[in-house]
C-alpha cells in the first residue's frame, strides 16, 4: 500500500449464485483525489463500490483502509470509519422531510425542528443546491432526491464518498455545482470515488480513472493519459465509431398520421400544445427541464389527466380519445418508457419473466388468462436475449441487476405489449456507452417495421442521431420543428431557450 493511499483493494471477488460480478480486482484510492471507475452495465462497477461502502460483504480478497484490513457488516459500519456512499437509486425514507432525511443518524437528543430547519436551508445554500428543507421526500423529483442524497453525504464529514452515477438526474446548471462541489471537497482532503456513464465527465473532473469489464480489472491510469477512444477501448474490448451520435443526414417519408394533439393543456406543464405522430418515423422531443415534455407524454399515454374543460384534444389512429388509466392507453397501441425506472418501470422483487409477462396481461394478450410458468420463462428468455441483457437467466429478479439492465427490461416490457406507438422518456439515461449502441438499433428498426418512435432527450447529440424531425418544447408547448437535415445543436438550442 503506497503512503498516498488511504484505501486499497487486494484481489476482490463477490460471487453471487456462483457467478462472479467482481474477480480478483486491485484497486486503489489515495488521499484528496477523484478516481473515476468506469465500465459497461454489469461490469462489476456498482459491486464494487458497495463492498468498500458495507452494503455488499466480498466473498474472497481484503480491503485495507489506512493499511489496517477492514470488513464491514454493513453500511453503517462503514460510515463510522468515515466511508459514505451516493447509492444510484436514493435510500432515502419518503414519509420524512428534507432535513429529517439530511440529520437522520445525527441527531441531537433535544431537537427544535424550526432550527433544524434553519440550520438544513442553511447548509444547502452552501452547496448551491436549491431544495425546501420542509419538503416530504416523497413530493421530490428525482433531482431534487439526489441533491439530498449528496447533501447528506458531505453532512457527515466522510473522509470517502462514493458517488454512483450522481449526475444522472441533474440539469446542467446542477452539474455545474456539483463539479464544483467535488473539486471543493477534494481541496478539503476528502477522497472521492465517481462512476458515470458519462466520459466527459469522468475525463473532465477525475485525477485517475480504473475501467472495469465483466467485473475484471482492464487499466487504472492517470486521466491526461486517456481519452475517450482508449476508455471505450477498454470497456468493450473494440473500438466504437466515434461518430455513435452521428447526425442524421435524411429523414424517413411521412406515412400516415398515427397521433394528432391539439391545444393540450394540463395546469401549468402543459400549455396549449399541439403536435402530430406518424407511422415510421422517429420524432425527438427536446427542451430543458421544465419544458413540459414528459408531462405532455403522460397525458397521451393515460398516466396524467388533460385538463377537464378546455383541456384541448387527441386522437389517436383518427379516433378521439380521452384514456382514464395507462391500461386503456395500453390496449390501444400506446407503449410509454418511463426516465424514473426504479418508481415506474419495474416491480424489482419480480423476476425478468415475471414483469415481462405482467405487461402482456396488461395489454391483453394472453386471451385464455392462464399463467404458465414455462411461458412466464419464456418471454423472459425472449427478451434477455433481444435486448442482451446481462443476467444469470429468466428467473433474475431485476432489484439484482445493473442499472443499465434494469433499464432495459423496462424497454423489454414495453415492447412485448406490440405498440403502434411508443414513447421513449430517456432511453438511455443510466446506460453505458457500449449498450447505447444496441438501444439506438433497437429505436430505429421500430421506425423501419413501421410503428411511430417518440424519443424524449435531454441530449442534444441523441437526439440529432436518432431522429427523422425534432420539436422543441419551452414552457409547456412546442415552439419549434426541424426537420432531420436542416437541424443544429445551435438552433435547437437557441429554440429552447427564447
Amino acid at each position: 500500500m503506497a503512503p498516498s493511499d488511504i484505501l486499497e483493494l487486494r484481489q476482490v471477488t463477490k460471487e453471487y449464485l456462483g457467478t462472479a460480478a467482481v474477480k480478483d480486482v486491485d484497486f486503489s484510492l489515495r488521499k484528496g483525489e477523484i478516481h473515476a471507475v468506469l465500465g459497461e452495465n454489469g461490469a462489476g462497477k456498482s459491486t464494487l463500490t458497495k463492498m468498500i461502502a458495507g452494503a455488499v460483504a466480498p466473498t474472497s480478497g481484503e480491503i485495507l483502509l489506512e493499511g489496517k484490513a477492514i470488513r464491514f457488516a454493513n453500511p453503517a459500519e462503514a460510515l463510522d470509519k468515515g466511508i459514505a456512499m451516493v447509492f444510484q437509486e436514493t435510500s432515502l425514507i419518503p414519509t420524512l422531510t428534507v432535513a429529517q432525511n439530511l440529520y437522520l443518524g445525527k441527531e441531537r437528543l433535544l431537537n427544535r425542528l424550526r432550527g433544524v430547519y434553519i440550520s438544513a436551508q442553511q447548509f444547502f445554500q452552501s452547496l448551491n443546491f436549491d431544495v425546501d428543507p420542509t419538503a416530504l421526500v416523497s413530493s421530490l423529483g428525482a433531482a431534487k432526491k439526489q441533491m439530498v442524497e449528496i447533501a447528506r453525504a458531505v453532512h457527515f464529514d466522510a473522509r470517502i464518498i462514493i458517488f454512483d452515477e450522481p449526475t444522472a438526474s441533474l440539469t446542467p446548471e446542477e452539474k455545474y455545482y456539483f463539479f464544483a462541489l467535488l473539486r471543493r471537497l477534494k481541496q478539503r482532503g476528502v477522497s472521492i470515488i465517481f462512476i458515470s456513464h458519462a466520459l466527459e465527465e469522468a475525463l473532465d473532473v477525475s485525477d485517475r480513472i480504473t475501467v472495469l469489464r465483466d467485473g475484471q480489472h482492464v487499466i487504472t491510469a492517470d486521466t491526461k493519459e486517456l481519452d475517450r477512444d482508449k476508455i471505450i477501448r477498454a470497456m468493450v474490448g473494440r473500438t466504437l465509431s466515434s461518430d455513435l451520435y452521428g447526425h442524421r443526414q435524411s429523414a424517413r417519408p411521412y406515412r400516415r398520421k398515427v397521433l394528432s394533439v391539439e391545444n393540450l393543456t394540463m395546469g401549468r406543464m402543459v400549455r396549449s400544445t399541439s403536435f402530430s405522430i406518424y407511422a415510421g418515423q422517429i420524432t425527438g422531443i427536446f427542451g430543458l427541464v421544465g419544458s413540459g415534455r414528459t408531462e405532455t407524454a403522460k397525458v397521451v399515454a393515460g398516466v396524467l389527466k388533460r385538463d377537464l374543460f378546455h383541456g384541448g384534444r387527441i386522437e389517436f389512429e383518427g379516433v378521439p380519445v380521452r384514456f382514464r388509466t395507462p391500461r386503456e392507453a395500453v390496449r390501444r397501441g400506446i407503449a410509454y418508457v418511463t426516465e424514473d425506472r426504479k418508481l415506474e418501470g419495474f416491480f424489482e422483487t419480480m423476476t425478468i419473466g415475471e414483469n415481462i409477462y405482467v405487461n402482456l396481461l396488461g395489454a391483453g394478450k394472453n386471451k385464455t388468462e392462464i399463467v404458465r410458468k414455462s411461458d412466464i420463462i419464456e418471454a423472459g428468455r425472449t427478451w434477455i436475449e433481444a435486448l442482451k441483457v446481462r443476467a444469470i437467466g429468466a428467473n433474475a429478479r431485476v432489484i439484482e441487476l445493473s442499472g443499465g439492465n434494469q433499464q432495459k427490461v423496462v424497454i423489454a416490457r414495453s415492447l412485448a405489449q406490440v405498440p403502434k406507438l411508443v414513447i421513449f422518456d430517456e432511453p438511455t439515461r443510466g446506460v453505458d456507452v457500449g449498450a447505447i449502441a444496441d438501444l439506438h438499433q433497437i429505436i430505429n428498426e421500430l421506425a423501419d417495421s413501421g410503428i411511430a418512435v417518440v424519443v424524449i432527450s435531454s441530449y442534444l447529440p441523441e437526439i440529432l442521431s436518432l431522429s427523422d424531425r425534432i420539436l422543441v418544447a419551452r414552457q409547456g408547448r412546442i415552439v419549434e420543428e426541424f426537420s432531420a437535415g436542416e437541424a443544429d445543436e445551435e438552433r435547437i438550442m437557441y429554440a429552447a431557450v427564447h
